[in-house]
């Protein structure tokens, strides 16, 4: 059966804002406003999910769903390097940075891997709707949202670090295990303006 799965990113928030590995950052006021004043642009879903994030949580809050947190939704672990700034982990650990970037394998902050992450992703995008139709909507962190598109179009893992997910931008898959369609990128916008 067809099963209907609509990613939405969070909005802003300072975490991002200074591209740090936020860990459970909330979201700030500017984040908010923008979640609020989309939420007319969300399309119907059967049902609702979110990532177990503050900023998840948060967006769905204010996009007005009433959503399950789905703990498979989990942002990436990044281990030690959470609540860092990317800048300065790569000025303390540039060796780390750069194996933790070539080689999807690697864990050098003692999280999860690239591979483990879309693999994770892999197992909870295939198992959605237990062979039954379904349509869903989830609010996930950028890299969640990245992993499952890289599972559902079979892409080399490398290719997570080519896609960028703005926030507040749904991403559609639909299909099935092993065949799915992905419509990437549609921005959230209120009916009367951007």
């Amino acid at each position: 059966m067809t099963v209907r799965v609509m990613l939405v990113s969070p909005a802003m928030n300072a975490a991002l804002r200074e591209v740090r590995f936020d860990g459970d950052a909330p979201l700030d006021r500017a984040g908010e406003r923008s979640a609020r004043a989309a939420a007319a642009a969300v399309p119907k879903s059967g049902a609702a999910l979110s990532g177990p994030s503050e900023r998840c949580l948060g967006t769905a809050a204010a996009l007005g769903l009433t959503a399950r947190t789905e703990p498979a939704l989990t942002g990436w672990d990044l281990g030690r390097w959470s609540g860092h700034r990317l800048d300065e982990v790569g000025a303390t650990e540039p060796d780390a940075v750069a194996a933790w970037m070539g080689d999807p394998s690697a864990a050098p902050h003692g999280g999860e891997s690239l591979r483990a992450l879309v693999e994770r992703m892999g197992g909870w995008l295939d198992g959605v709707g237990g062979g039954k139709a379904a349509s869903l909507l989830a609010v996930a962190e950028p890299a969640v949202v990245r992993a499952a598109v890289v599972h559902a179009l079979a892409l080399p893992v490398e290719a997570f670090w080519r896609l960028d997910v703005a926030p507040l931008v749904l991403t559609e898959l639909s299909g099935r295990s092993g065949r799915w369609n992905v419509r990437l990128g549609r921005p959230l916008a209120s009916p009367d303006g951007p």
